[in-house]
């Protein structure tokens, strides 16, 4: 596993939370315009967690916030050593791939797959 990714309305207060009463280290934010997201990734003893605010009303995150306003995990995300493999075995197994392969936060290609596939769990791939 990669990261946990959690949805939040206010970036400033939850990176506060994670960074000054969990002791998490903190990345500055990014904004990730391809996403619709602004990013800021935490690092826990054996744990990452990527916090995700909405860039724009057009965000996905905005729609997922408005059906959960007080946040909450978003996806989890998993590596892959080659993700054109993985999309492949998975979508002959049956699972939706959402989108087309993009250019995560790390800078490393990176695909969603359905929830409805994966009980209810939006899950990212994302290639090492």
């Amino acid at each position: 596993m990669n990261h946990v990714a959690i949805a939040t309305n206010d970036l400033a207060k939850a990176t506060a939370l994670y960074r000054d009463t969990l002791g998490g280290r903190v990345s500055a934010p990014v904004a990730q315009p391809e996403h619709g997201v602004t990013t800021v990734f935490v690092e826990l003893p054996g744990a990452k967690i990527e916090l995700l605010s909405p860039l724009g009303e057009a965000s996905p995150i905005a729609n997922f916030l408005r059906r959960n306003p007080e946040g909450g995990v978003h996806h989890l995300c998993f590596e892959v050593t080659d993700i054109l493999a993985a999309r492949d075995r998975l979508t002959a197994g049956g699972a939706r791939v959402l989108g087309e392969i993009k250019t995560g936060a790390h800078g490393k290609p990176v695909l969603f797959l359905h929830p409805k596939d994966f009980g209810g769990v939006l899950i990212e791939l994302e290639q090492t």
